[in-house]
């Protein structure tokens, strides 16, 4: 194994409360030392970062590789390189394959292709019902030792609240976390955009708030009873944290997640039609974008994603409502999370804690905490798997500049702050700008 000195670096660590100028050592693939070199230690190469953020990896609690069933639309080859352009070296993706992540042997074989790949960690989640239906339950038992960190219904609604309520009693009993993305089968299934005056002028079917909070409701009620631990994916609306807000003061074990765009476009992005705006669940108001950046500052919201979901020109490039939702995100999320601090940089958080170190720690060690995977420090002993980033180096979002074969962003053209120079996973060098 090759040993490592990256040297001059700003060793930001929120895992470890770290935020200075430090040098790291590493060694057979873990950290080795911070600060001083560890006796005896000779580095294989040296990485000057001078005026560079060193980071743990980024860890994305929402990539859809696309594989298996949908490689027209992207491949893993492309969607890990993707990852690794973007500082992400662990990331989780949802169940919602063809054929659906139901089957132990599928969930290894993923396993095993992402592995073979050398790339970013890649960490399933398993469908909580048989190919998504929301009918009967899967072996989650087998499906964990197939390697699989939760249970998830990617966007297919439970319809019959009984299922629900039995998936989280066994999810409980072994300790399984449950992913759900809240949403009411009914209400405003069908719609394309947030439910108020802009969808009405535009003629677009609306996906209303209470269909969010209604299905909270719901959760926390079944959390209750069953003592099931949650986690929220995607939030979209100020109402829906208010109810998490008080969920969490009340003790309930859950935990949320808001895609990194929905922190910095509304409705009004959509624009005139813009194909690239839709997304699942739709951007909201302008309150409730305020809303999202409050609550990723006072804590309930714990951790930001990319909801990295690529899709091909054949689905995209059609009028809004035909079009596909979903946009490519994985080569954004550290931009965007970085442009969140910086909206922020005048709100000083109550711990003090410079608002670079509070969006380092909204997409790494927060972000494993939620998944429950050993990932996001850079503690001594831990793996080394590491970001280094130009926090001050701007680039334009382009096709051209994303390695994904997904090229759809509503952020096309935005120039953003943030460009990765080094990923380095198991303390390799994965990739270098």
């Amino acid at each position: 194994m090759t040993t490592l000195h990256i040297k001059n670096g700003h060793l930001i660590d929120p895992a470890n409360g770290i935020d200075a100028l430090q040098d790291l050592f590493i060694a057979d693939g873990k950290v080795a030392a911070i600060g001083a070199a560890p006796a005896g230690f000779v580095a294989d190469t040296t990485f000057d970062a001078a005026g560079l953020v060193v980071s743990p990896g980024l860890v994305d609690l929402s990539a859809r590789l696309r594989e298996p069933g949908y490689e027209y639309k992207a491949t893993l080859e492309s969607e890990l390189q993707a990852a690794l352009q973007g500082g992400v070296t662990s990331l989780v993706c949802p169940p919602d394959t063809d054929p659906v992540l139901d089957e132990p042997g599928l969930v290894e074989m993923l396993k095993y292709r992402a592995k073979t790949q050398n790339k970013a960690h890649v960490h399933p989640l398993g469908a909580l019902t048989m190919g998504l239906k929301g009918q009967s339950l899967t072996e989650m038992a087998e499906l964990t030792e197939a390697g699989c960190i939760g249970f998830a219904q990617a966007e297919e609604p439970i319809e019959d609240t009984t299922v629900l309520l039995r998936a989280m009693q066994y999810a409980n009993t072994f300790g399984y976390t449950v992913w759900l993305r809240p949403q009411d089968p009914h209400i405003g299934r069908g719609g394309i955009a947030h439910s108020g005056p802009l969808a009405s002028r535009l003629g677009l079917s609306g996906v209303p708030v209470m269909s969010e909070t209604i299905a909270l409701h719901t959760i926390f009620e079944l959390m209750r009873a069953t003592g099931a631990r949650v986690h929220l994916c995607r939030i979209s609306s100020g109402a829906g944290l208010e109810l998490i807000r008080a969920a969490k003061a009340e003790g309930l074990p859950v935990t949320c997640d808001v895609g990194v765009h929905h922190a910095h476009l509304t409705d009004a992005d959509i624009g005139f039609f813009d194909p690239n705006a839709r997304v699942t669940p739709p951007f909201r108001s302008q309150r409730d974008r305020d809303a999202i950046r409050a609550a990723l500052l006072d804590g309930t919201v714990d951790a930001m994603c990319s909801d990295h979901t690529p899709v091909d020109d054949d689905e995209k490039l059609l009028p809004f409502g035909e079009a596909s939702p979903g946009a490519t995100g994985l080569e954004l999320l550290l931009s965007l999370a970085l442009k969140w601090a910086d909206d922020y940089a005048q709100v000083q958080s109550p711990q003090g804690a410079r608002p670079l170190a509070r969006a380092v720690a909204k997409v790494t060690s927060d972000a494993a905490r939620v998944a429950g995977i050993a990932a996001g420090s850079l503690a001594v002993g831990e793996a080394a798997d590491i970001c280094v980033f130009d926090p001050a180096a701007r680039w334009t979002v382009s096709p051209s500049s994303l390695a994904s074969q997904g090229k759809h962003t509503p952020f096309l053209g935005y120039e953003l702050s943030g460009v990765v120079r080094a990923t380095i996973v198991g303390g390799q060098v994965a990739f270098q700008r």
